[in-house]
């Protein structure tokens, strides 16, 4: 088989989103910038310094600011105009905006947003701006929400100019739990560790007492299952996000390796592979304990099971035909069907949250690469290559993807990349050290 590497909010939750009164949507034909599979020119936007409304807003003006603007050049999607080239200053929220200032510099977008501090809460308001049909595009929004939670505002004003200008659902308000690394290669320490989908806010969840690995979020983003060598061998253990508890998982006899686990699609239950008797099979049990329903058997290891978005199908990794290749059956079991056709060797499959793809792991001269197909195996597309990677995970729009990447040598070590569905803007995820096997959160409520 592949090698395999393998929310919490608190006052930082948003308290309210509001539209702003008085203001229109454009009725002409509205800025759109459309994602296809081609080679994108990066839209260019402008975005002036949120004004403080008061004094202790200052800082957090400027750092929501600096977010928005990160988050939107992330994606490769927009290009921001830098300050210095800024014809027209931004000194009040509500002042009339002077689009020819705009149209000279070709911005095609604008955000103008005001902070405002009242105690420990902060009020954020933005709008957006279409600059050559000098019209605002949709509403103006103001969130409020605890000053802590400032980096949640941020995203969520990028979430909202990144869907009214592409279409598409934003990502930018979730989380991603992934497995830190730390020591040297043959003595490596794991633990669990959650962080912004932009490598902020780490927080650790586990000690490295013991190997973890494959943490995997529910379709809710309140718990996360994992892979823990806690007990001496691999077993599944269940963990509630926002009080950082963990057991293992009922219904499965401790004396049998399990591993690969993922929360179905409504999250009520668990699949998992299990090892019984020199063989590999995936089961189902109920998170909560409950009766364990073996979904395959066949003399081969079989893995790495993910759902589709409507539950009613499983795809999953197999070497039943004698390499690793990629089957979809019901999610109840039944009938197997092989869908991956290509050379090499195929692993890690996962199943889009829109439902039209399925990205996997494969493995073919010596190199490894990150792929998407349809979920027939059609229209296989390689977006990666490199000495070694593996482990995709698909941001809840299912347009981006995260994995590890490992470099070569004794001194290899792992890291977390990201990439959109095209092959574009390959990026390395910041985070405190070496980090492997991320598993991106939904939207966060």
């Amino acid at each position: 088989m592949l090698t395999r590497r393998s929310l919490i909010c608190s006052a930082s939750a948003l308290a309210a989103a509001t539209t702003l009164p008085g203001l229109v949507r454009a009725q002409n034909r509205p800025l759109r910038l459309e994602i296809t599979e081609g080679v994108i020119e990066p839209l260019p936007f402008a975005i002036p310094g949120f004004i403080a409304r008061n004094g202790a807003a200052a800082d957090a003006a400027a750092d929501i600011t600096r977010v928005i603007a990160a988050d939107l050049r992330g994606t490769g999607l927009f290009r921001q105009i830098p300050d210095s080239a800024h014809i027209s200053t931004v000194t009040s929220f509500d002042a009339p905006i002077l689009y020819p200032d705009w149209q000279a510099i070709n911005a095609q977008a604008l955000i103008v947003g005001e902070v405002e501090q009242q105690g420990g809460r902060l009020i954020v308001r933005f709008r957006l701006f279409d600059v050559f049909s000098q019209q605002p595009l949709g509403d103006g929004l103001q969130f409020v929400g605890e000053r802590d939670g400032w980096r949640r505002m941020a995203h969520n004003v990028a979430d909202q100019v990144y869907e009214r200008i592409t279409g598409e659902t934003g990502y930018f308000d979730t989380r991603v739990v992934f497995v830190h690394e730390e020591g040297p290669k043959n003595a490596r320490l794991k633990r669990l560790a959650l962080m912004d989908y932009d490598g902020a806010n780490v927080q650790f969840l586990t000690d490295s007492r013991a190997i973890v690995m494959a943490p995997r979020f529910s379709p809710t983003g309140d718990r996360i299952i994992y892979t823990s060598f806690l007990s001496g061998q691999p077993r599944v253990y269940v963990m509630d996000v926002a009080s950082v508890r963990s057991r293992p998982l009922e219904a499965i006899s401790a004396g049998n390796m399990t591993f690969s686990p993922r929360f179905t699609a409504d999250g009520g239950t668990v699949v998992f592979s299990m090892e019984q008797g020199g063989n590999t099979d995936i089961f189902r049990v109920d998170v909560n304990g409950g009766g364990r329903t073996q979904l395959t058997n066949a003399p081969s290891i079989e893995t790495a099971p993910s759902f589709s978005p409507d539950g009613s199908q499983m795809v999953f990794e197999s070497d039943r035909t004698g390499g690793q290749q990629i089957y979809v059956m019901p999610a109840g079991g039944g009938e197997v069907r092989r869908i991956s056709q290509g050379s090499g060797r195929y692993g890690t499959p996962v199943w889009s949250p829109r439902g039209d793809y399925i990205a996997f792991t494969k493995q073919e001269s010596g190199r490894f690469h990150i792929g998407v197909m349809r979920t027939n195996g059609s229209e296989e597309r390689l977006l990666t290559a490199s000495f070694l990677d593996e482990g995709p995970t698909w941001a809840p729009n299912g347009r981006v993807l995260m994995f590890t990447r490992e470099t070569a040598g004794a001194n290899g070590a792992p890291a977390v990349y990201s990439v959109d569905i095209s092959g574009r803007n390959l990026q390395r995820v910041a985070t405190p050290g070496m980090a492997s096997d991320p598993s991106w959160s939904p939207r966060l409520p």
